[in-house]
């Protein structure tokens, strides 16, 4: 993505802000793992990468993601475990199957699921 940059694009220090991108999914949408056999709710989003450089480099080399794409933070689970996830806008797709996510956390930051999506509980937002 090429784009002239502006004096609005120049962080105080005079380093020019990355591009981002727009987030494709929001709080409380019910998403899959692209290619891992996961799924979750999404409760926070970075516009980009804001995880340790340790993380990333965790990832191998031919499957790491772009750092300039929104991260999600996902209450996630599979048949085995619940868990936190970070994963990349990319690697993300809507779940239909409208079934409820079974984090213990859920109930904590979310009320009903309406139409495949939950309601963040009224004193969590901002």
């Amino acid at each position: 993505m090429n784009r002239s940059i502006s004096s609005t694009d120049i962080l105080e220090t005079g380093v020019p802000m990355p591009s981002v991108a727009t987030a494709r999914f929001g709080i409380g949408e019910v998403v899959r793992h692209r290619m891992l056999d996961f799924r979750g709710v999404i409760f926070d989003v970075d516009p980009v990468f804001a995880n340790s450089e340790e993380w990333y480099q965790a990832i191998p080399e031919g499957s790491r993601p772009r750092k300039d794409q929104p991260f999600y933070h996902l209450l996630a689970e599979n048949d085995e475990s619940t868990y936190t996830a970070y994963v990349s806008q990319q690697n993300l797709v809507r779940d239909d199957s409208e079934e409820p996510v079974d984090h213990p956390a859920v109930s904590d930051l979310f009320g009903d699921m309406t139409d495949g999506r939950y309601e963040l509980k009224a004193g969590l937002k901002h």
